[in-house]
């Protein structure tokens, strides 16, 4: 976060009572030697940055740049949170000292300050074991969603993962999960921002790591959670012939990150060949050296050395995780000899046309539709809902973000409901309900098991979605985004929007697009129900507003938790039957123009775009 405004005496005074506490409570050689460099050379820049205000404690926890300072992720940092976590767990949950906690970590780095994922995950551990609570820590690196299924499957108060997930290397992050096994909600996160403050000074055995190896009140997950994911996933193979006999060839990139040996395994659970891996990023390598960003939802740019090895090997089919293994991208070959990567919202077409299918292969009887769920976030696509209103499931919207898809499918679940898949755009799905969030090991085996059975048929993937279309309605989605560091020019942009001819109205139309409903969950406002109030719940403290066009255009504008971008999402859903899927493209591009020009104005906000 940055600085606030307003330097003056107040501000020095501040800085000098941090640093000065810094230097007291520190024991990290590297981090504390800088802050020591940084007040003898006296650069009150630096450490504006480095002390400017504490990492805010959020729904997704913290995520940071490593380096010193209460602003950046580090040690002490590190000490300071989880006592705080720490607290709050304990004042929760009465048998914490029965159950314990999950802690894992991915494969982050950052010599320059001595920080690391496995390190940090460590002073965890330490911080724990040292108020007598058991921790179940893993011996080495795991994908995300290990967290989320060793909470529910050891039925453990709390869940602790040390990830950026795919954010730039300099980054680290610290997520929190609760004992129902999805990602904490309000107002967990601000009891305990609330325990952090309460317990800054780190308590006598915080630094102390090499006790935590002769406790017994370590254990080491590692191997028989391992086991049990991948029996609990083959439950989830439906075509185990298929899988033995198909000729589909796969190659798999793991991105510098932890997922090569998990998706390996997988497919060695369905009894499929493993996919050939992308030799220069299949081993976790913290400087991400390959890439620009380690994300594969910037598309292409991240995939270049997984097709030309899918070439190489005559593979139709790419498949690529982030480098904390929770999301996947997908990629074709297509018939021109082109790679199409598919976009979260067609994938989670696919997907929840795939888990919907073979659901009803085992499952004829219709009574049980009624107790049968798909979710999606508020910005995906309403694919799924146009998939249920025809098949007769349920279909749910929640805000965005795992941590309310999760929550929803827990409570589902515990009313004897079946949640049969759950995805966001932001190539995040939910295949198997045994975790509680969004997995890429489970999504990158049935991907491929769709696409196995798909060959048996002689269709491609495309081919498929194509048919999903035709039958459900054609669903085309853009998204995008602006670059804006500023929260005040942000602030001004969505308030132009709540008075945009005057005071307290919304825009009737953007360009020559007329807008039918507008739903605002920012302020609570939704003029497409009778009492004009929101259903969703509301957040004063991020942006969102939904506008619905009279031609079936739905654009979503919203601020990031994570990233300094202002998000948009838009979709055009027509009906069933015969569309003209160009014709479609052409109307949401001209959409998403006039929501450029008329509700973002760049020029007048000096918004930077996306860079192709």
């Amino acid at each position: 976060m940055a600085a606030p405004e307003g330097g003056g005496l107040g501000e020095d005074a501040r800085l000098d009572q941090e640093t000065a506490q810094w230097l007291r409570w520190d024991k990290n050689f590297l981090t504390l030697e800088a802050v020591k460099r940084l007040i003898a050379e006296g650069n009150k820049e630096e450490l504006g940055k480095c002390f400017g205000a504490r990492m805010e404690f959020g729904t997704a926890g913290l995520r940071a740049a490593m380096g010193p300072g209460i602003s950046r992720m580090n040690d002490l940092t590190i000490i300071q949170t989880t006592q705080g976590f720490c607290r709050y767990l304990e004042k929760q949950f009465s048998d914490l000292k029965q159950k314990g906690i999950v802690i894992s970590f991915d494969a982050r780095a950052h010599p320059s300050s001595g920080g690391s994922s496995r390190r940090f995950a460590r002073l965890a551990a330490t911080t724990f074991i040292s108020q007598g609570i058991p921790v179940y820590l893993f011996s080495d690196i795991t994908p995300t969603p290990f967290v989320p299924f060793t909470v529910l499957r050891l039925k453990l108060c709390a869940g602790i993962m040390i990830t950026a997930s795919h954010n730039p290397k300099q980054d680290n992050g610290y997520k929190v999960y609760w004992d129902n096994g999805a990602q904490i909600i309000s107002p967990h996160d601000k009891g305990i921002s609330q325990a952090i403050e309460e317990n800054l000074e780190p308590w006598p055995q915080a630094w102390d790591d090499s006790l935590i190896d002769s406790s017994p009140l370590l254990h080491n997950p590692s191997a028989s959670i391992n086991n049990d994911y991948f029996e609990d996933l083959k439950k989830y193979c439906f075509h185990r012939s298929v899988n033995r006999e198909t000729k589909v060839k796969f190659v798999h990139t793991s991105v510098h990150g932890v997922g090569h040996n998990f998706v390996q395994s997988a497919f060695k659970a369905f009894d499929l060949v493993p996919p050939e891996a992308v030799p220069e990023q299949k081993d976790p390598d913290p400087e991400f050296p390959t890439v620009k960003y380690p994300n594969p939802e910037e598309g292409k740019g991240v995939l270049t050395l997984s097709f030309a090895l899918a070439d190489k090997t005559k593979a139709r089919i790419v498949l690529a995780n982030d480098p904390d293994a929770d999301r996947l991208a997908v990629a074709e070959k297509q018939d021109s000899g082109e790679w199409r990567v598919f976009s979260g919202n067609e994938l989670g077409a696919l997907l929840g046309w795939w888990l919907f299918t073979s659901w009803k292969e085992k499952n004829q009887d219709r009574s049980a539709l009624k107790d049968t769920y798909m979710l999606s976030s508020t910005v995906s696509s309403k694919i799924l809902r146009a998939i249920a209103l025809k098949e007769g499931f349920h279909f749910e919207e929640t805000l965005t973000g795992f941590k309310w898809m999760g929550n929803r499918a827990k409570q589902l679940i515990d009313q004897g409901k079946t949640v049969l898949f759950a995805f966001e755009e932001a190539i995040g799905y939910m295949c198997c309900p045994f975790v509680l969030d969004k997995d890429g090991v489970s999504a990158a085996v049935i991907s491929a098991e769709l696409a196995s059975f798909l060959a048996t048929k002689n269709l491609s993937l495309s081919q498929q979605l194509k048919a999903i279309y035709v039958e459900y309605g054609y669903h085309i989605t853009k998204a995008s985004y602006f670059i804006c560091h500023d929260q005040d020019t942000i602030k001004k942009l969505f308030e132009n929007l709540r008075n945009y001819d005057g005071k307290n109205n919304y825009p009737k139309a953007c360009g020559k697009f007329e807008i039918s409903a507008i739903r605002d969950l920012t302020t609570g406002y939704d003029d497409s129900q009778p009492d004009k109030k929101a259903v969703l719940p509301t957040s004063k403290s991020s942006q969102m507003i939904t506008f619905t066009f009279a031609n079936g255009g739905v654009a979503t504008m919203r601020t990031s938790g994570t990233e300094p971008k202002i998000k948009y999402y838009a979709e055009l859903c027509a009906p069933p039957g015969n569309s003209d899927p160009e014709q479609l493209k052409k109307e949401l591009n001209e959409l998403v123009s006039a929501i450029e020009e008329h509700f973002f104005q760049p020029q007048k906000y000096n918004l930077q775009p996306k860079a192709d």
